[in-house]
């Protein structure tokens, strides 16, 4: 078990439409320079993109989605950005852009095991929540 470090964390999300601004979260983007730590986990969820925007092209969505887990990678796989270091990465991820792909405001934790952090985060922050049965 290691010591609890910081780490910095934004979500990634897909808005098809920009100008109405309404989004899905499709992954989460993990960094603690502590810990030489660079991921991204992206759990795409077609059917709510659809429903946003029936007509989104999903395999552009899903090849940008994966530059995100390719910079975070690093190396000449991930293009100019993927030789920059890793903070340098992922401060050029999480910059705003108005594109169909965007993060969230970055946000802090601190926690002992990254893996379990990104687990979490997907969790509460991506994944669909379970459906209630009906009252009554």
């Amino acid at each position: 078990m290691h010591d609890p470090c910081a780490y910095d964390y934004a979500l990634i999300r897909v808005i098809p439409h920009v100008e109405r601004g309404e989004c899905i979260n499709a992954g989460v983007l993990v960094c603690s320079t502590a810990r030489a730590f660079l991921k991204a986990r992206i759990e795409l969820d077609e059917a709510r993109l659809l429903a946003l925007d029936p007509a989104a092209d999903l395999a552009t969505v899903a090849a940008a989605l994966e530059a995100f887990v390719r910079i975070c990678e690093g190396g000449s796989r991930a293009g100019p950005i993927g030789e920059l270091p890793l903070r340098a990465r992922f401060d050029w991820l999480v910059a705003p852009r108005s594109t169909v792909i965007q993060t969230s405001p970055v946000h802090s934790g601190r926690c002992s095991d990254l893996e379990l952090a990104m687990e979490h985060l997907l969790e509460r922050m991506v994944r669909r929540p379970p459906l209630r049965p009906p009252a009554g």
